[in-house]
């Protein structure tokens, strides 16, 4: 790796073979490293340099360039300041994909805070146990934000300042825009390590509450290697990135916004009541869109729309989330002409997985192969290596740039994610002969039925083979013969009905398709399924349901 410091952006040297790629990896980080020099001022060199094209709810466009972010931010900075926030404090980030929300984050980073990254769509108990977990100071959100946090604002005591985007004037919060425009625009961007903690990302809360994973400002150098090689190596000419995604997510605040304006591309931001395949389609051809990350959600509601592909010519897409199935991947490169490029990692340690077609062959179902600079295996809760072909824990060996520096406030859960030399991502997995990585389940996720141990990943891509199902997502429920018996819960493509001559054709497919002991002896049609923020299925709500 080129060290950031001479001005070069790129982690990897490209090469022509995968085994060349990750065999010549070497990490170089710097020990004196900050996301906001990195990420913006590198690139604000008073040329106007395009940072971020945002589209608004109406279709109209605003450019603003690396130049005017950095200023807006070290204005900002000088605003929290101002406000008494020191070192170490905490920022909470409540806002969707805007201009508000970089600016928030790097402000954060150049005064040594710690920025915590919240969905938009989070409701009041969700917000108040982040907030309070957190002991966030200070919060920037905007209107429909400032209505959640006055009915909780009582039980946040920690909470200082609330800086509201819209200039609606609200007694109780801070107007953003005019404190920025009345701060001065110089600001002194603090001296920190690369392991200096810089943000807290929330897990999804799968299972139990979420736990806030502490990450340092090395983190965005750590998913460079997957980034590049994922999106086919960066920069290249012409390359603009859009991902639905929100930005308070580590897939699109980390893999998209601040890794590609560490490398200087320009973003699309754009605020959607929700995903709508058609309009996504058109964005992309209209403002000549190269590359993206759409998960594995938004491309089975593009599938199920049945969109078309008129001018819209990416580069790269880059996918990840949930495993993609074989239908899937062959409906993306018929439809872009591309190949999706799956990856795997998690909050705590992101992107350790990834494909690239053009150094291996994309295997459907796999995941594909380590990212250069990782060291994955497949490991017991103990932390020792299974035999390849064997089932286990993917396991990260540490250590790597990219893994947390712990959960906030929680030891004893920082201690369990251990074992030996090896970050375990609770996530089951198989690597094969050729080095290929296969996602089988969550470990809370495995159905144990009539002496069985199944995965559900393995049955839904099989759904999604049959031509009525748009969605699905497989759980077990007790069985008092089985242990577990499979239950799968499917939403239906456009012009098919639910009913029991459908739901035995589909039992059928999965059992002629997979194998007898797999497939779903209980089949429930739904209109939709339950999601986290980032569109991962819930499947302990459907287990709750029976």
């Amino acid at each position: 790796m080129t060290d950031v410091r001479d001005g070069s952006p790129n982690m990897l040297t490209e090469a022509s073979s995968y085994d060349e790629l990750y065999r010549n990896f070497r990490w170089d980080i710097p020990a004196r490293f900050n996301m906001a020099t990195a990420c913006c001022d590198r690139h604000a060199d008073g040329s106007g340099r395009l940072a971020l094209i945002y589209v608004d709810a109406d279709g109209a466009t605003t450019r603003t360039s690396f130049d005017e972010v950095a200023e807006m931010s070290r204005r900002f900075a000088n605003v929290l300041n101002a406000d008494g926030l020191v070192r170490g404090d905490r920022v909470a980030v409540f806002l969707s994909q805007s201009l508000e929300l970089p600016i928030a984050h790097l402000a954060a980073f150049r005064s040594g805070l710690i920025s915590i990254p919240l969905f938009a769509l989070f409701g009041e108990d969700a917000l108040e146990f982040r907030l309070s977990n957190s002991g966030a100071r200070a919060i920037i959100t905007d209107e429909a934000g400032w209505e959640k946090l006055t009915k909780i604002r009582d039980r946040v005591p920690y909470l200082q300042d609330i800086y509201v985007t819209t200039s609606i004037a609200h007694a109780g919060a801070k107007p953003f825009w005019p404190a920025i425009e009345a701060a001065d625009e110089v600001f002194p961007t603090v001296d920190t390590a690369a392991d200096d903690p810089a943000l807290i990302i929330y897990t999804s809360g799968t299972t139990g509450n979420p736990k806030g994973a502490l990450h340092a400002h090395r983190v965005v150098l750590g998913h460079l290697p997957n980034v590049e090689m994922c999106h086919n190596f960066l920069p290249r000419p012409g390359d603009l990135m859009w991902t639905p995604a929100d930005w308070a997510w580590i897939g699109g605040l980390i893999n998209g916004l601040l890794a590609f304006w560490y490398h200087g591309i320009p973003l699309v931001g754009h605020r959607a009541r929700k995903f709508e395949p058609q309009a996504a389609m058109a964005m992309m051809a209209d403002l000549g869109i190269r590359n993206t990350f759409l998960p594995p959600t938004a491309l089975k509601l593009m599938r199920q729309a049945g969109v078309k592909n008129s001018g819209v010519k990416l580069r790269s897409i880059f996918t990840g989330g949930e495993s993609l199935g074989g239908e899937l991947l062959g409906w993306v490169r018929e439809t872009f002409g591309i190949d999706a490029h799956e990856v795997f990692g998690q909050t705590e340690c992101n992107l350790v997985i990834g494909s690239n077609s053009n150094l291996f062959p994309i295997r459907p179902g796999s995941m594909g192969k380590a990212t250069p600079g990782f060291d994955v295996r497949i490991v017991n809760d103990r932390g020792e290596e299974l035999q390849r072909g064997e089932r286990g824990i993917i396991g990260v060996r540490q250590p790597c740039p990219c893994t947390m520096l712990e959960y906030w406030k929680n030891p004893e859960a920082t201690a369990k994610k251990y074992a030996g030399e090896f970050l375990l991502t609770g996530d089951l997995g198989v690597q094969d002969e050729d080095g290929y990585f296969w996602y089988v389940s969550r470990e809370d996720d495995v159905i144990t039925t009539a002496g069985y141990r199944v995965g559900p990943s393995e049955i839904e891509h099989t759904l999604m083979k049959h031509p009525a199902v748009a969605m699905s997502a497989v759980v077990g429920i007790p069985d008092p013969i089985r242990t577990e018996s499979i239950k799968a819960w499917i939403v239906l493509r456009p012009g098919f009905a639910a009913s029991d001559a459908l739901a035995r054709e589909i039992q059928e497919f999965v059992k002629v398709q997979l194998a007898a002991h797999e497939y779903p002896r209980f089949v429930q049609f739904a209109d939709t399924l339950p999601m986290t923020a980032t569109g991962k299925v819930l499947r302990r709500e459907l287990r709750a349901l029976g």
